[in-house]
């Protein structure tokens, strides 16, 4: 079940997975007058039957009657089952499958060109002429390869992951997240005036970051477009979608043979194949900056291909001067440019001219030591020559006891059912799908609140991290009941536990000064707090709310400026304010960021995280 305990995908949710060529991509005229972000086809050397060719934009040829070729709810793929469809294109069809191994609900997409091949029985695809068969076989490796293979090796939380991908019944599957979000286009449709510079920032941050992943491995996306784009409900997190035209070039390799592009956000490169206009980053950072100038103008740049003859393009500098800033306006024009030697070469150039850091880290709130610890309720700490003594202060709510290392009575421990809390698995979008548009614009970030900002930071997370956290004890009696709580994760990584007390003391409770070894195994158990520093329920009594992270990589907190003069460091309620002055939509301060040296091949910047609370009372009755 999904975070409201309803089937997913009942109220206009959209999936992680998209059709290539669907219902809502025609083949059009690039002059059409609002029709910019819809895709057409640009024949290359291989020749298509003109039915064959409508029905994989996405169009019903004339002269062909619709085929039944959607799989049927209940009907088994492995360890997914099929739930319903979700969306059918001219390539593919995505279904809601439920993976009977993991419980949970994910987006399936299957290898199904309409024009090519057909159904025969329930499950099995078969190519409908010997002529068709290099062309089905050509984009069956194709989906493998260049789409599921291709997503299978990027781990970036704007990007769609795929969990796995197989061959069976003549066909090609992939599994993958599913979301629950409105697309870019949308949410912009929705709003009563363009966006400001901040929200374009924050959109643009993620998007360009992994952008540099796919880059960096000379992989580009060639689709970017509003609707390629999802905002997760929640956090309005962009995800790309519609990795359907992405293929890997490598060296000198040359485009497919049939090009897929929208000519309001396609560069000229994507046009045709010409040595001395060869595509690379920035192809997509034309398309993102299109993307840019259509939020703020409601339409996109002239099309690249005119622009060659007669450039018609209206600067947006002089469009939108005074709106936004001269700088931000300057660089989505210079990424504009006709030629491809005249726009920001890399995305670290690109991402520089915006105004805006790759690794998402805000600067960081400069204050005294002594003001960030005033106020703060001291800990103090004896270290004997073989062991850990401890003082009279307090944690304010938990007390370490280190005179006896010994854990609750399995009474007490047993005295209140565990609590579970988990990321729960949020649904997805496909370009492909109806998705209903929402009643308001994207609205503003809510009031800093520390539990609201740790239930913010588990709606930002990684979908593809799934972290659990058990509590054998919800209530705590002061003076009495230990704390004790286990984590476990899906995938290895890294672990990093605040906690907020009812006096709001911000505390990063793990790692800390006598506990540094903060990994943890793939599907392994970690107990917290560790023998070596256990910990007793204290003043003051209320809710203590805490939120855990494991993150791929290990983690820096710059934007909050940690007071590491204890055991325990803090986060004066100053500080906590200053960073939350640093939020935006889809960057929480309080979550850090990856910090890998500069040593480091790659910087994977996923995380799963898990929000929790214990309430801690003066007596169990």
């Amino acid at each position: 079940m999904n975070a409201t305990g309803r089937l997913p995908g009942g109220d206009g949710s959209t999936t992680g997975g998209s059709t290539t060529g669907n219902s809502g991509k025609t083949e059009k005229n690039p002059g059409d007058v609002g029709d910019e972000d819809k895709t057409v086809i640009v024949g290359g050397g291989a020749r298509v039957p003109s039915s064959a060719m409508a029905a994989m934009a996405g169009m019903s040829a004339p002269d062909t009657a619709p085929m039944h070729t959607v799989l049927p709810p209940g009907t088994r793929l492995g360890e997914f089952e099929i739930v319903r469809l979700i969306g059918e294109g001219g390539f593919g069809i995505v279904y809601l499958a439920f993976d009977t191994s993991l419980d949970r609900y994910v987006a399936v997409k299957e290898y199904m060109p309409a024009a090519l091949a057909s159904r025969v029985g329930v499950t099995q695809v078969q190519v409908k002429s010997e002529r068709y068969e290099p062309m089905f076989r050509a984009g069956l490796k194709s989906f493998i390869n260049d789409e599921a293979r291709l997503l299978a090796r990027f781990d970036h939380q704007s990007l769609v992951k795929v969990y796995r991908f197989w061959e069976a019944n003549g066909t090609a599957y992939m599994a993958m997240p599913y979301y629950k979000g409105v697309t870019l286009k949308e949410a912009l449709h929705a709003m009563k005036k363009p966006p400001d510079e901040a929200w374009l920032r924050a959109l643009l941050t993620p998007l360009i970051d992994a952008l540099a992943v796919l880059h960096a491995s000379d992989c580009f996306h060639r689709d970017i477009a509003p609707d390629n784009i999802i905002l997760l409900e929640g956090s309005h997190r962009p995800v790309l979608l519609d990795f359907g035209a992405a293929r890997r070039v490598i060296g000198d390799m040359t485009q497919a043979l049939t090009v897929i592009l929208k000519p309001g956000y396609a560069p000229i490169e994507q046009y045709a194949e010409v040595p001395s206009m060869r595509q690379g980053p920035w192809t997509d950072h034309y398309a993102l900056a299109a993307l840019v100038y259509f939020a703020v103008t409601g339409k996109t740049p002239p099309p690249s291909v005119g622009r060659v003859v007669k450039d018609s393009y209206q600067p947006l500098a002089k469009l939108a001067a005074g709106r936004y800033s001269d700088r931000f306006l300057k660089a989505i024009d210079h990424a504009l440019a006709v030629s491809p030697a005249h726009r920001p070469q890399t995305d670290r150039q690109f991402a520089a001219e915006l105004g805006i850091s790759l690794d998402d880290a805000p600067e960081s709130h400069v204050k005294t030591r002594a003001g960030a610890s005033a106020g703060r309720r001291r800990i103090g700490w004896t270290l004997g020559v073989a062991c850990v003594l401890a003082a009279a202060a307090t944690l304010g709510w938990f007390a370490p006891r280190f005179a006896s290392h010994a854990p609750a009575p399995a009474g007490e421990r047993a005295a209140s059912a565990p609590v579970l809390a988990s990321v729960a698995e949020t649904p997805a979008s496909v370009a492909s799908a109806v998705v209903a548009p929402p009643s308001a614009p994207p609205p503003a970030l809510p009031p800093f609140t520390p539990d609201g900002e740790f239930a913010r930071i588990v709606s930002l997370a990684d979908p593809s991290f799934h972290v659990e956290v058990e509590v054998p004890l919800a209530r705590a009696v002061v003076d009495k009941d230990l704390l004790r709580f286990a984590l476990t994760s899906n995938r290895e990584g890294y672990v990093y536990v605040f906690v907020v007390d009812p006096a709001n003391q911000y505390l990063q409770l793990f790692p800390n000064a006598l506990d540094r070894d903060n990994r943890i195994g793939k599907k392994k158990r970690l107990v917290l707090p560790r023998p070596n520093w256990p910990m007793q329920a204290g003043e003051p009594v209320g809710e203590n709310h805490f939120i855990a992270i494991v993150s791929a990589a290990p983690r820096d907190f710059p934007a909050l400026d940690l007071v590491h003069d204890a055991v325990f460091a803090s986060l004066s309620p100053d500080a906590q304010h200053a960073a939350a002055a640093q939020r935006t939509l889809s960057v929480s301060p309080f979550a850090g960021v990856p910090s890998c040296g500069d040593k480091a091949p790659s910087c994977p910047v996923a995380y799963g995280a898990a929000a929790f609370k214990i309430d801690v009372v003066r007596s169990s009755r």
